[in-house]
């Protein structure tokens, strides 16, 4: 007797077989899309140093203090400070030093006068505004300290945190590293494009829909194919399956005659089950020598579907991310669905909303056939029925799952 359980009761399934990926240690240009696997602690504060926020002039603001546009303060220049000047003088009382955006503030100054706000002197400048101390001025430490924690673990690696990374001193992060995934579709009517198709075989595709999906999670994907031979199967993918952390099958595994990969991998420890959903419902997961599994069915929507509701989320969860599910809103309904008592019916659909309006509005693509592929390249999201739901109506609001 095959086993039926819930949507949620897979999921939870799918998260714990792949549990956790690795955690390595890589150059901060290979970390863009990562996850953290650690706390980044500052190795220097950020400034470092009191710098200047302005190209224009240090000065102590007490020498400045009566400057106006009408009764300028004249001052002698005593140095230039550029950016990336390590040996910077003091500045004494009653002078100043022309300094430029990013460079050292030297001691005695308080405060920077802007070069819009003086006549540009290199030997004696005329400044026409009074100073405030501590004006254009970046204080050190005023963005990180050191020691303090600069990035957390689970943060998503974008451009920003790998420039705050280098900004601290880093040049490598300890991150989740990337699985590494072998896709297999099986069927003896599959052909690989543009070989001319005979009657009775079909184009394969599933494996391009799966190594995009896996990818754009920023794991690596590997495709290969096997007929409806069970023997065939298990040469062409037990050999490899130490370089993988995770295969995908897709076809073989309903109740029918031909089911290669539920043949093929019943009793080496991958289970086959049944899930309340439509569609997808034939599905199987576990070990094989130690490897996680996850077999998937063979219909195109299926495969899309599946993946959207048990490895995305389970291998977003692997990778360490925090947030693994698809951004969930209610919509109306923009016309009558039927689902199919006790199963999760996902629905593709196409969801809108107004300027002004509260909830949006979705309608279906294509209708339930797990064969309708090409409906999916029409939605920008997933319409959800709950098992207990047979009929929504016309104007009903429902869960929508956002692509």
């Amino acid at each position: 007797m095959v086993t039926v359980v819930s949507v949620d009761e897979y999921r939870a399934e799918i998260v714990s077989l792949l549990g956790t990926a690795p955690a390595v240690s890589l150059p901060l240009a290979d970390c863009a899309g990562l996850v953290l696997a650690e706390d980044v602690l500052a190795g220097v504060s950020l400034p470092p140093f009191d710098n200047s926020a302005m190209d224009g002039y240090a000065v102590r603001a007490a020498d400045v203090a009566g400057a106006s546009q009408d009764s300028p303060v004249e001052l002698p220049v005593g140095e230039d400070i550029p950016a990336g000047r390590v040996d910077v003088p003091e500045l004494p009382p009653g002078t100043t030093h022309r300094i430029m955006t990013g460079a050292p503030m030297p001691p005695g100054a308080d405060s920077v006068v802007m070069v819009e706000r003086t006549d540009g002197g290199t030997e004696r400048v005329r400044i026409h505004e009074a100073a405030v101390p501590g004006a254009h001025i970046r204080h050190v430490g005023e963005d990180v300290t050191k020691g303090s924690v600069a990035l957390t673990k689970g943060t998503v690696l974008g451009p920003a945190q790998l420039g705050l990374a280098a900004a601290v001193g880093l040049d490598k992060l300890t991150v989740r590293r990337p699985l590494r995934v072998l896709v297999v579709s099986t069927g003896s009517e599959l052909v690989v494009p543009p070989r001319e198709l005979k009657h009775g075989q079909i184009y394969e595709s599933n494996s391009i829909t799966l190594a995009s999906a896996i990818r754009a999670l920023g794991c690596e994907a590997e495709v290969a194919m096997s007929i409806d031979d069970v023997g065939m199967f298990r040469w062409s993918v037990e050999p490899r399956l130490g370089e993988f952390d995770l295969v995908v099958t897709s076809g073989g595994v309903s109740a029918g005659a031909y089911e290669v990969v539920k043949d093929a991998l019943t009793g080496l420890g991958v289970k086959f089950q049944k899930v309340a959903m439509q569609p997808g419902g034939p599905q199987g997961n576990g070990r094989w020598n130690g490897i996680p599994v996850v077999t998937l069915p063979g219909n195109p929507v299926s495969v899309l579907v599946s993946f959207e509701a048990f490895l995305r989320p389970a291998i977003l969860t692997a990778l360490g991310h925090g947030t693994v599910d698809r951004h969930r809103v209610r919509a109306t309904l923009t016309e009558r669905l039927r689902s199919p008592a006790g199963r999760r019916q996902f629905r593709r659909g196409y969801y809108s909303q107004r300027d002004g309006q509260v909830t949006g509005e979705v309608g279906p693509r294509g209708g339930p056939g797990s064969h309708l592929l090409a409906a999916f390249t029409q939605a920008n999201c997933l319409i959800v029925l709950p098992e207990d739901v047979t009929e929504a109506a016309q104007g009903a609001e429902v869960d929508v799952l956002l692509f």
